[in-house]
């Protein structure tokens, strides 16, 4: 057993597993608990994310007046950009780092979804190798895949069109407005992009994934709401006298 299934995806399964076992041995409810569980947890993260990304939206007229004032020089670009982020404090990769370290966290998560829900000898004896010694795991299986309806171990359309719009609305709460016709075509790209990619994916897994994207997007969205408000979405139904929605919340939130 390399590390990566020794220290991450091992604990992961076998807490999944568990989990599953004081919860009547319903796996549907056991993704459902042990995604916001893990979310609770890397809130921290997330809101870091959050309000980097927030800051970086703040900051896009000043980059945009940058770039139409030195578009013919990079290297003095470049300069004025650096000086702009370190007099308003903002680290241009500060959205990134959180999301670097919680990607691990999501691809144990999703594997071991994947791995719990065996459905055949082979699939089962492989699952075994991950457990420790203990009774409750074996005492678990096999493991119910039915929940509401839905076979979790089969995609289902359903589930995939939610995972779907859950996506596209999380997408469309972090996209900015912007008057660049070349940057508004980018953010209209990656609105559709992701959200369309997810859905077909969602349409060759089994459904438990799906559910564990539908509840992991739902609290992306909730916690999106409380920092930045409606954000991208309040432009498609806000009056133009409104002031921009959220602001509030993060005052309070700071």
């Amino acid at each position: 057993m390399n590390a990566w299934d020794l220290i991450i995806l091992q604990p992961m399964i076998n807490i999944l597993i568990v989990l599953s076992h004081f919860l009547f041995n319903n796996f549907g409810l056991t993704i459902i608990i042990l995604t916001l569980i893990i979310r609770f947890i890397l809130l921290p993260l997330t809101l870091k994310q959050l309000h980097s990304s927030k800051a970086m939206m703040a900051l896009q007229p000043k980059l945009a007046e940058l770039q139409k004032k030195y578009a013919k020089d990079r290297q003095k670009l470049a300069q004025e950009q650096m000086k702009l982020y370190k007099e308003s404090g903002v680290n241009p990769i500060g959205c990134a780092v959180p999301m670097l370290i919680q990607f691990p966290v999501w691809i144990a998560l999703y594997q071991a979804i994947i791995l719990s829900l065996a459905v055949n000898p082979e699939a089962l004896l492989n699952l075994s190798r991950y457990f420790y010694s203990w009774a409750i795991p074996l005492a678990t299986l096999p493991l119910n895949n039915s929940f509401l309806g839905l076979n979790l171990a089969s995609p289902n359309a359903i589930v995939a069109i939610f995972v779907g719009i859950s996506m596209w609305v999380q997408q469309k709460m972090v996209t900015p407005a912007t008057q660049d016709p070349r940057q508004a075509q980018q953010n209209q790209l990656m609105l559709w992009m992701m959200p369309i990619m997810f859905t077909f994916l969602s349409l060759s897994f089994p459904s438990g994934l799906a559910l564990y994207w539908v509840v992991s997007n739902i609290f992306s969205i909730v916690v999106q709401y409380y920092v930045t408000g409606w954000g991208g979405l309040s432009f498609s139904f806000r009056r133009p006298s409104e002031p921009e929605a959220g602001t509030g919340r993060d005052k309070k939130l700071k």
